[in-house]
């Protein structure tokens, strides 16, 4: 049993909150037929099956639980660096059989009877998180943190509170089946999903629901603007868009870091004004700070971090990782507070799961440095308004775009890209119920 199995079973001991107004843990139909699936009809979905494996299996369909749900078909998908956490089984308290996927859009196939505002046939995208859409945050539509759709003791004794439900994240954030699947039960359906116009591609769409929500808060949170010199460290596709996004509020200078030379030089090919550094190839004993510091001696305005806090860089880290010492490592926000100058912004966007070592508070307290969890992006409150930014082309997901792929081969892409292989960017993952692919989306690779 591994320490995440491990751990879902200390909170099936421990029990629930009672502060959920959903049903938790249906990671996927199969947990009860007779309750949560289709008792004839079955889909494809990509389920969870221990640490590092994952695969495609055939699933009953979900159908209707509480009043309030939608039933999708999925009509396009992707795959997150965040779901890599869940492969390495970072993120605790994932059970065989949980269907992953965060980031999915859909047509309205069915619904509960108290649903209002939609109808089958609608074209929608979900936020990655449930919200209820009535509590103190919903309220203000910061919906990551809606207090009624999580109610998982574990974390709320780690955080000192819960976040919201989300979508295939495991049952530390609710235990709710992701939409890496041909059909996804989406619970509140009239709050968590928006309404995909028909100018609006599900190829451009599709991003709403977590990667463009995300780059922009990290953005927009950490506070840049006009004249800022910013630092990023991470080259992936929310790495890419927080680039972009950057320079679209005013960004004087922008420097991306990275160690693979192919990621840096994609962001380069779609964002020529961005400055790389590969610390790969930095001289033995100079690190990322030194490094900066030779391309603005003063420091930087603003450091964003869009990596995660798993990836051990050094051996101290690496062992105590492994050791159960601490969960995520320091590193980059060491690097990130001792690039900024005084009084300069921090604002985290990777995943930290729990607790780290060897934090330089000193430096931050002492030069005033500005630390901002950006925490898991409140997507409600960014959507509608980034929505009419792609119809008005002043941004393009697509910019982003690598691949479409069948979803019958996700399960091969997973570890093409843990492995950086490929060229691997960002995904499309098709469905039957898919479109026809939209002009400018990459022609279909198959494995």
């Amino acid at each position: 049993m591994s320490l995440s199995q491990a751990a879902n079973l200390v909170e099936k001991i421990a029990g629930h909150g009672s502060n959920a107004e959903t049903a938790q843990d249906i990671t996927n139909p199969a947990i009860d037929r007779s309750k949560y699936g289709h008792p004839t009809e079955t889909m494809k979905a990509l389920v969870w099956q221990g640490k590092n494996s994952v695969a495609i299996q055939e699933v009953p369909k979900p159908v209707v639980v509480e009043d309030r749900d939608v039933i999708l078909k999925v009509t396009g998908s992707t795959l997150c660096g965040s779901d890599l956490h869940l492969l390495h089984g970072a993120i605790v308290q994932l059970q065989n059989g949980d269907i992953l996927g965060h980031e999915f859009c859909g047509v309205v196939e069915s619904m509960g009877k108290d649903v209002t505002g939609l109808k089958e046939g609608d074209r929608v995208v979900a936020s990655f998180q449930i919200a209820c859409g009535n509590c103190q945050f919903c309220d203000r539509k910061l919906s990551s943190q809606c207090e009624k759709t999580n109610s998982n003791t574990t974390e709320h004794g780690m955080y000192g509170g819960n976040t919201a439900g989300m979508f295939g994240y495991s049952h530390f954030t609710g235990g709710f089946a992701g939409g890496q699947a041909e059909y996804v039960r989406v619970p509140f359906g009239d709050v968590n999903l928006l309404k995909l116009p028909d100018d609006v591609p599900d190829e451009k769409g599709l991003y709403l629901s977590d990667v463009i929500s995300t780059s922009w808060n990290c953005v927009v949170d950490t506070g840049v603007k006009d004249g800022d010199v910013v630092a990023v460290w991470g080259a992936g596709p929310i790495g890419q868009m927080v680039v972009d996004f950057c320079f679209f509020n005013g960004a004087k200078r922008v420097i991306l870091i990275d160690s693979v030379q192919w990621r840096l030089d994609l962001v380069k090919q779609k964002e020529p004004r961005v400055e790389l550094l590969n610390f790969s190839q930095l001289p033995r004993g100079k690190y990322v700070p030194a490094a900066l510091k030779e391309l603005e001696p003063s420091g930087i305005d603003v450091a964003l971090e869009c990596v995660a806090g798993e990836y051990a860089k050094g051996w101290a880290h690496y062992f105590e990782m492994q050791l159960g010492l601490e969960t995520d490592t320091s590193e980059i926000v060491n690097e990130m507070i001792e690039s900024v100058k005084s009084y300069g912004r921090c604002g985290i966007t990777g995943v930290y799961v729990g607790y780290t070592n060897h934090f330089n508070i000193g430096s931050l307290m002492e030069r005033g440095i500005r630390l901002i969890g950006n925490g898991q992006a409140p997507v409600h409150y960014y959507w509608e308004d980034l929505l009419k930014k792609i119809q008005s082309g002043e941004i393009d997901p697509m910019r982003m775009l690598s691949h479409r792929i069948k979803l019958d081969d996700l399960a091969k892409v997973y570890y093409k890209f843990e492995n950086r292989e490929d060229g691997l960017q960002k995904i499309y993952v098709e469905t039957k119920f898919s479109a026809p692919a939209a002009a400018g989306s990459p022609a279909l690779t198959t494995y």
